[in-house]
């Protein structure tokens, strides 16, 4: 034992005397220890050892007693290792490379997403879906989806992609250590249209749209100061270093047989990295991209937003904590895993803020403004309200809600989400009556908070008006809404002589990931016509018209001209007028959630948000 505390001193003392520093005092005749002669006795190496100690014992002193701080004449490597030090430490507590989650934490999370009777069926929709670009030229810039279960995943980082490939193209080829959020205050949002030349997107450009999106989202679910990756142990560290097509070699073959049927399965493969800096995260996930491309991907990441978050907060954020994220029987993500991807909360509703449903009960809500938006077909049915924060968002980007799937639609001009005199009004007047609604949705207050709306937005109704809408004990919002299109601006209202003010001509863009049998782009065979199967873009003109019902509208635009008063009405008119008849479609009805009385027509299949 003694000989072996000798050793580590004589160690130790050997290290602390290779430090660049003035010369010493020789204390014998210098000796190499690497040719020391067999005959040495164990005295003479007590003694080599001793006179070493020694003089690493001087110098330790000397250090100590220079009171003046270092002088200029501090050796460059001794500065150069102190700052590899300093940024090794930094690092170190940035980041912790291939953390297990504990047996607690995994049979919480899979608990959390699939509850306790998970069928196969739904397991092997989310472990077989990868995050990866449509094939097909039309569509190339689309996340293409095989499973129907990860469709809210998928959709809702489409909608970032397509933010950073439409209106940060410039930004693709830099990595910033500035958190993605701030993106936005980079560019005036009113003066900027994008390119519809989406097959232009290079590999590259996509790439890295997904990587910024991915690392932009888990930031904002672990609120802006950290980020969580889950990747998969049995590839993570085999294709660091891998190039091209190797790479999927090595996933493939790792991937084979592998199935997550259970929470010891999901510990057996998951590793977890933790990042405080984004550029770090950013690299991470380029480097890891080939596993978020992999069947695993979307679960991947869905169990990284959910990690980012933090099982604990994701669980404070729900209403019903009891229920699993992914919903049954079909396995479809839930409006709280939207919401976690859209604004950093697992909240499971859409309308702005909170609901107090008396007796310390609250329902919770969106609570900020978001990058990008969110509408739902549920909304035309009444079945729901969306808020102003999830409608308008920073960028006209909005991922779509149907009964089963999520879709995204987006504008190339950011001009659409301007709002004229009347919108600006009608927006005033529509947050401060949901402000009062306690109804969940339904789109009806009480008349003590009918009245605090008037005063909030100074509105005057004629004593005849106001006892009819107050006379049934409630007040609906379509009732109210006609009587202030019917009432005159000076009191408050929205009667426009003119009929003009408010109409709007512009165009949107319908992306449905999901593969479906395309017959306009059928492929010619031996045994006849095969239909492609690849994702859906739809291009909709959109007509929000100067009178407030399509009908009104239709018959303007119906009016002969010798019956149409003045030649600038008549001009109007035309101009107004939209170049094919209206179509409809489910779409159609979630768009006017967003733009009340538009009407919309397109070119070919009409767009599909199933």
């Amino acid at each position: 034992m003694a000989d072996q505390q000798e050793e580590e001193d004589l160690r130790m003392a050997l290290r602390m005397s290779m430090q660049n520093s003035p010369p010493e005092p020789k204390r014998s005749k210098p000796r190499d220890t690497a040719i020391l002669p067999a005959t040495t006795t164990p005295e003479e190496s007590r003694q080599l050892q001793r006179e070493l100690m020694a003089a690493a014992a001087e110098k330790r002193m000397l250090a100590a007693a220079k009171s003046a701080p270092p002088s200029s004449s501090q050796s460059k490597n001794e500065r150069s290792g102190d700052f590899e030090m300093k940024e090794a430490e930094k690092k170190a507590k940035e980041v912790n490379l291939g953390n297990e989650l504990s047996d607690k934490e995994a049979h919480q999370l899979f608990a959390m997403v699939f509850g306790t009777g998970v069928s196969k069926d739904i397991l092997a929709q989310w472990s077989n879906q990868g995050i990866r670009f449509s094939p097909d030229p039309e569509t190339s810039m689309g996340l293409v989806q095989h499973e129907g279960g990860p469709c809210g995943v998928l959709a809702t980082i489409q909608a970032f992609v397509l933010k950073h490939l439409l209106f940060f193209p410039d930004e693709l080829g830099k990595v910033v250590a500035n958190m993605p959020q701030n993106l936005n205050s980079r560019r005036s949002k009113s003066q900027y249209v994008a390119s519809n030349n989406f097959s232009a997107f290079t590999e590259d450009a996509k790439a890295r749209a997904l990587v910024k999106s991915m690392s932009e989202m888990l930031f904002l679910c672990g609120n802006n100061k950290r980020a969580v990756i889950a990747t998969l142990s049995v590839i993570s560290n085999g294709i660091e270093g891998s190039e091209g097509s190797s790479k999927d070699v090595i996933i493939a073959q790792a991937l084979e047989g592998l199935s997550i049927e259970s929470a010891s399965d999901l510990q057996k493969v998951l590793r977890v990295d933790r990042y405080t800096s984004p550029t770090s995260a950013f690299k991470r996930l380029q480097a890891m991209i080939p596993i978020f491309q992999s069947r695993m991907g979307a679960l991947l990441f869905l169990i990284s937003a959910l990690l980012s978050r933090g099982l604990d907060c994701v669980q404070a954020d729900r209403d019903d904590p009891s229920q699993p994220l992914v919903t049954a029987p079909f396995g479809h993500a839930s409006q709280e895993i939207v919401n976690l991807l859209l604004c950093g909360q697992a909240v499971p509703n859409v309308f702005d803020g909170r609901m107090d449903l008396g007796g310390g009960m609250f329902l919770k809500g969106i609570s900020t403004s978001v990058e990008v938006g969110f509408l739902t077909l549920l909304e035309s049915l009444n079945f729901c309200k969306v808020g102003q924060n999830l409608k308008c968002p920073r960028w006209p980007i909005w991922v779509v809600g149907s009964e089963s799937h999520y879709t995204v639609l987006f504008a190339l001009d950011t001009a659409v989400q301007d709002e004229n005199e009347l919108e600006e009004r009608e927006s005033q007047i529509r947050k401060a009556f949901d402000a009062q609604d306690q109804s969940g949705g339904g789109g009806f207050i009480s008349v003590e908070a009918f009245h605090q709306v008037l005063r909030e937005t100074s509105i005057r109704l004629p004593s005849e008006k106001l006892d009819s809408l107050c006379n049934s004990g409630f007040i609906v919002w379509s009732e109210f809404w006609q009587v202030i299109l019917d009432l005159d601006k000076n009191l408050g209202g929205l009667k426009d002589s003119t009929g003009q003010m408010g109409r709007k001509i512009f165009d949107l863009y319908h992306f449905n990931g999901i593969a479906k049998s395309d017959l306009n782009g059928s492929q010619a065979t031996a045994e006849g016509e095969t239909p492609v199967q690849r994702p859906r873009l739809t291009k909709l003109r959109v007509s929000v018209p100067p009178r407030w019902t399509p009908e009104e509208f239709m018959a303007d635009a119906a009016v002969a001209p010798g019956n149409a008063g003045s030649e600038s009405s008549q001009k109007d008119a035309e101009v107004a007028k939209p170049e094919q008849p209206p179509q409809h479609a489910p779409l159609a009805d979630c768009i006017r959630t967003r733009w009340p009385r538009a009407v919309c027509n397109w070119i070919g299949d009409p767009p599909s948000i199933v």
